[in-house]
């Protein structure tokens, strides 16, 4: 009984030591990340009103001269740019972060796993940046425009800074989001999840949904939720090309391989 209880306690130690060692690995990952993140936003916090007045930017254009945003409670002087800041340097170290994940992960995958995922989570990334940058110089610009020139005459126009830091935050992770359509739709047709074929019947639902997106996800007014519903539905017909290039890329690799059999 002895020895049997003996050979089974070495069987359960090395069990656990690698999930010990995966946890511990983990662990060290989240931390140069967490690090960065705090190296950065350090660096950062000097310029946390400027960042600030650079944000706010779209809206301030279009007031009259000389208009301000208020701030209603006491600490929000402090805490809005406190919080951009700190949003920005998340935003600044997404690659290093998306990098340590990849560092972790990557070692339990195939080499064509390998091929193909490097090219997702840069495309991933860039895409992210041009949602956040689509919001910035085309979406806000339209939007703010439209809200100061259609209320009333005799009403004065003074945002508060920490709402108004909710409402283009809210906005900034809407489009970077949306933005990521391509990706999604090409990794269900890469996975036999669906196909380009069933995808491209759908377009009708489609569209509808991204208009219900945009309803969800943006203020409620028709020329923000078409601002962000027209690009999601041109990036799903992008992720639709680019399933077609796959599918034709698989299929002449299978043709090759038959002849060489």
């Amino acid at each position: 009984m002895s020895m049997s209880g003996d050979s089974q306690e070495p069987q359960n130690d090395q069990s656990q030591a690698p999930l010990i060692e995966h946890l511990i690995e983990l662990r060290t990952r989240l931390m140069k990340a967490v690090v960065l993140i705090l190296v950065v936003f350090l660096g950062l916090y000097a310029f946390a009103n400027d960042i600030y007045s650079f944000v706010a930017e779209p809206l301030m254009a279009l007031l009259p001269e000389g208009s301000q945003m208020i701030a209603t409670e006491v600490a929000s002087p402090f805490l809005a740019p406190f919080k951009l800041t700190l949003v920005v340097a998340v935003f600044i170290s997404i690659p290093f972060v998306l990098h340590q994940a990849w560092a972790f992960v990557a070692p339990g995958l195939y080499d064509n796993e390998k091929a193909l995922a490097i090219p997702i989570l840069v495309s991933s990334v860039a895409l992210f940046y041009a949602g956040a940058a689509f919001a910035y110089y085309v979406v806000f610009p339209l939007l703010f425009a439209f809200f100061t020139q259609t209320g009333p005459e005799n009403v004065a126009i003074m945002t508060d800074i920490n709402q108004y830091l909710n409402f283009v935050l809210k906005l900034f992770f809407a489009f970077g989001v949306a933005f990521e359509i391509p990706i999604a739709t090409f990794l269900l047709i890469l996975s036999g999840t669906t196909t380009v074929e069933s995808l491209s019947k759908k377009r009708p639902y489609i569209i509808l949904g991204c208009f219900v997106v945009g309803m969800l996800l943006t203020p409620p007014d028709i020329i923000s939720q078409s601002l962000l519903a027209v690009p999601m539905y041109l990036l799903y017909e992008v992720g639709l090309l680019f399933g077609r290039l796959v599918r034709k890329r698989k299929a002449a690799a299978q043709e090759a391989d038959e002849q060489e059999s």
